[in-house]
């Protein structure tokens, strides 16, 4: 096995090798071939580390198939291990060795079947950058006790993922949720045990946050169920990689589906949804489901699918608490066409509606559309009942480059903390500007209208003691100051132009 190179914040430098291998290959292409030699790679460190164990056990059970599934291990055949593919990496054939590794890992692994890519071996892929690619990650260690600590090849599947949505761009949106969006959403609704459920799962990004935050808070990952639903094939594929490759056992059904034509979780209660659905679509089918059991508020309208997302995630939660914290695009808090207005009175009043969170702009790579956190739960505490908690986090966060913004873990935990504070009755205070607490009749005082600015107002601005006489007297002879600068420096560009000949 190869010896590990990699340390903390590689993985830049890592895409930066990897994308410049590219060429001329489109993003959206060449994202299947590394994010499958990723997974390659994985699967055979893997099942080497677990063959080593084995071999030392000295009970001649290393090619026992068993001992590797017992532990969420694939099994990897001798032909489809990284050494194998290693040493064909100069190699012209080196796409058909990897599409037989595929094809033989997919054989002996049945959760896996048709899920990998094998292309390798088309024309159009360049050998050579094939190679140099696998022996770039040749150099990607996962079996010692550092590199599994930093879940290296993890890391390295979610940033590759973050950096293709970003250089595909609207595309990119269809696969991967921000990871500060998935983060906000898992600390507030804190899936530490039970059902978890996503009904557009996109690449799985929200299962593997889950995960992490029950690891993180010392639970036991075993405690959670984890199913889902994608009706991308490609990114279908990308969930069932991505899953596996963070040792997730995930119910995402035998194939892509459409979630409201195709509901391959129909008797599923979900203790907790966790979700970024598809914002605004037009041609969902609406005109087939207008009797559908699962439009209990109000029957969406055909040309917008928000609503008819809110109430599939309210359909399949938990009646004993089940909780669903899910992003959309701002309009869905305030349109009353299509009979949205009277969906949403009509959930304001079911008292399922918990806390509206207004999200800073630019946090994705697809859109500039504003989105909001709705979250969701079927039977609130007494103390919070008639109730609903706005947030106005739109001053949060920073730029990360000149377009995307991302919150700071500190921006995440302060809007955590403000749900927690107030769901658990400890210490919860309005804040002007950022957080209040408003009643059903309040609400519907508004129309029913859930923009969090209409309700936190203002946030004030802190005194700074100066008398406002004062003040003003201080501002003004700075203004007129100003002006007379003003003034003097019209005077002078004149005097330059007419020395030119440009005058009056």
């Amino acid at each position: 096995m190869a010896t590990g190179t990699t340390n903390v914040g590689f993985e830049d430098k890592l895409w930066l090798a990897a994308d410049k291998l590219r060429g001329s290959m489109d993003a959206s292409e060449y994202k299947h071939v590394v994010l499958g030699l990723i997974f390659l790679k994985y699967v055979s460190d893997s099942y080497n580390e677990r063959h080593m164990e084995l071999v030392k056990e000295g009970s001649g059970f290393e090619e026992d198939k068993d001992e590797y599934t017992a532990k969420n291990i694939f099994y990897v055949p001798l032909e489809a291990r990284w050494s194998t593919i290693e040493a064909y990496a100069t190699s012209p054939e080196i796409g058909k060795i990897i599409d037989h590794a595929m094809e033989l890992i997919e054989k002996e692994n049945n959760s896996l079947k048709g899920v990998l890519n094998k292309n390798y071996s088309r024309p159009e892929l360049d050998k050579t950058r094939l190679g140099e690619l696998v022996t770039l990650f040749t150099n990607i260690e996962v079996g010692t006790d550092i590199a599994k600590e930093r879940d290296v090849l993890g890391r390295v599947y979610e940033y590759f993922l973050s950096k293709f949505a970003s250089v595909e761009g609207k595309l990119g949106g269809e696969f991967y949720t921000p990871s500060c969006i998935v983060r906000t959403l898992v600390e507030i609704i804190e899936p530490f045990k039970g059902r978890v459920f996503d009904p557009a799962c996109g690449s799985g990004g929200m299962f593997c946050q889950s995960a992490k935050f029950v690891q993180e808070h010392q639970g036991n990952i075993r405690n959670i169920s984890v199913y889902g639903q994608e009706s991308n094939p490609t990114t279908w594929k990308l969930a069932k990689m991505n899953l596996a490759l963070r040792q997730i056992d995930a119910d995402l059904g035998t194939h892509n589906a459409d979630a409201f034509h195709e509901d391959l979780h129909k008797a599923l209660k979900a203790d907790f949804i966790l979700a970024n659905p598809p914002f605004n679509i037009s041609d969902w089918g609406g005109e087939r489901l207008q009797e559908d059991v699962r439009w209990r508020y109000g029957t969406p309208p055909t040309g917008n699918a928000n609503y008819a997302w809110l109430q599939h995630m309210l359909h399949h939660l938990n009646t004993a608490g089940g909780v669903c914290g899910t992003v959309l695009a701002n309009g869905s808090l305030s349109s009353n066409t299509s009979n949205e207005g009277n969906i949403r009175a009509n959930m304001l009043r079911g008292d399922v509606v918990e806390c509206i969170v207004a999200m800073p702009g630019q946090l994705f790579y697809s859109t500039g559309i504003p989105v909001c956190l709705w979250i969701m739960r079927k039977g609130k505490s007494e103390s919070i009942k008639d109730k609903v908690l706005f947030i106005d986090a739109r001053n949060l966060g920073h730029m990360i480059d000149r377009k995307v913004k991302e919150l700071s873990e500190e921006d995440i935990k302060k809007i955590a903390n403000t749900y927690h504070s107030w769901r658990n009755d400890d210490g919860y205070d309005d804040v002007q500007g950022f957080c209040k607490v408003a009643s059903i009749d309040e609400i519907s005082e508004n129309d029913y209208i859930l923009t969090p600015g209409r309700y936190v107002g203002i946030e004030e601005v802190e005194d700074d003691g100066e008398p406002f006489e004062e003040k003003m007297t201080r501002l003004t002879t700075e203004l007129y100051g100003l002006f007379e600068e003003s003034h003097k420096l019209e005077a002078e560009i004149c005097k330059k132009l007419a020395a030119i000949g440009y005058s009056k």
